[in-house]
């Protein structure tokens, strides 16, 4: 099993990824760990940096659930995987559970941060070069030699998991 889960900040990407990790007994590799040096997400890791981590992770492992991308610095990440699995979310709901985390991890959070302006941008943004945005996200799927799911991120974990692992089996059938 080679998943790659994409989507907006705030969509559930490393819930998921975790928790389907969890159920299958497989590594759960958050791209998070590449871009960012700790939880802080104050200081980037260089793209050599990044490089290394997700080799080693590929080297390691025939089998993961990955939340995230690396697209933006690394266009064939990933490239094995035999599922790409799109998340989407209403905008405002999205934005509620951003600001939701960003509240219980900065206790001095005023309301809005630049983190929180970037995610705004999600949907108006139009070049697909842009990291972490729905242009990317299209772009991404476009380019997609594996099959792509699109699921509704409001869905409780556990019914996007039998949609994951539906379609997956479907696959493996094939």
């Amino acid at each position: 099993m080679r998943i790659q889960i994409i989507g907006g900040s705030g969509t559930g990407k490393s819930t998921l990824g975790k928790w389907i990790g969890q159920q299958e007994g497989i590594p759960w590799i958050d791209t998070d760990h590449y871009l960012w040096k700790d939880r802080t997400f104050t200081e980037k890791r260089s793209i050599a940096e990044r490089y290394a981590l997700y080799r080693s992770d590929i080297e390691q492992h025939r089998h993961y659930i990955v939340s995230g991308s690396v697209f933006s610095w690394n266009p064939d990440g990933f490239a094995d995987r035999e599922l790409l699995v799109f998340l989407r979310l209403n905008e405002d709901m999205r934005m509620e559970r951003l600001i939701q985390r960003e509240q219980a991890r900065y206790p001095d959070f005023t309301g809005s941060n630049e983190f929180l302006d970037w995610c705004r941008t999600y949907l108006t943004a139009t070049d697909p070069a842009m990291i972490g945005t729905l242009a990317e996200h299209r772009f991404q799927m476009e380019q997609s030699v594996s099959p792509i799911i699109q699921i509704d991120a409001a869905l409780p974990t556990d019914v996007i998991y039998r949609h994951i692992k539906s379609a997956y089996e479907t696959l493996s059938e094939a």
